[in-house]
Formats: structure tokens, C-alpha cells, sequence
């Protein structure tokens, strides 16, 4: 049976929420989660998106912006969100192996950056 239908949540998502739960009341930005879990932003902040609307996720705008640099969305879990994100990955494998898929997908990434910056003739 696949992850989604035990959990309710894809795959994905369960790699953001177990990010989230990690330090559950530190905001992170989404930067901070892509590079944890792997994902590229064109699939993280649709999650993200998704985690806010069902409230299971709050965003607010970074107050203080590093210099020389925009402001940042940061995010983290609703008590709700919590509750919800302990269930869903306490339901399917556990949250050891959706690091562990997280971990991979991340490799999995890089080895892919250092094939192209190899035949564009960079260095990494």
C-alpha cells in the first residue's frame, strides 16, 4: 500500500513534515527545508502552500533580512500541524525512514549536480 494511502500525505510531504518536526517551534525557512529534504522549490513550496492552508503549517515574513538580502518566508508546525505530522509519520514507516529517503533523494541530487558541472566542464 502506498505511503499517501496510509497517511493521507505523499511521500513528499512527509519528508517536509518530519523536517518541521525535527525542531518543531524553530521557524525554518524553505531553503533550510529543501536542503534537508532533498526537494527541488518547485515541489517543496506547493507543500508548504498546502500545509498552510489546512493550518497545519504557519508562515510569516523574516523580520530582520541579512543585509543585502530580501526577506524570507520562514515556517513551521501548528500545535495542530504537530498532532497531525506525529500521526501521519508514525502510520507509515516512521520518521527514520522518511530521513533516510530524504538522505537518499539529497545524494541522489548532488551526484546529479556534480555529472553536470563535470560536462560543463566546472569543477565542484
Amino acid at each position: 500500500m502506498p505511503v499517501s494511502a496510509r497517511s493521507g500525505f505523499s511521500a513528499q510531504t512527509l519528508s517536509v513534515l518530519a523536517a518541521l518536526c525535527s525542531e518543531p517551534s524553530r521557524w525554518c525557512h524553505g531553503y533550510a527545508l529543501a536542503r534537508q529534504t532533498g526537494l527541488k522549490s518547485g515541489t517543496l513550496y506547493p507543500i508548504l502552500i498546502r500545509l498552510a492552508g489546512r493550518g497545519l503549517v504557519e508562515a510569516c515574513w523574516q523580520e530582520e533580512p541579512q543585509p543585502g538580502r530580501p526577506r524570507r518566508h520562514l515556517y513551521r508546525l501548528t500545535a495542530a500541524g504537530l498532532a497531525s505530522a506525529t500521526g501521519a509519520l508514525a502510520s507509515t514507516a516512521g520518521p527514520a525512514a522518511v530521513q533516510a529517503g530524504a538522505r537518499r533523494a539529497r545524494a541522489g541530487a548532488r551526484a546529479a549536480s556534480a555529472a553536470r558541472s563535470a560536462v560543463a566542464g566546472v569543477v565542484p
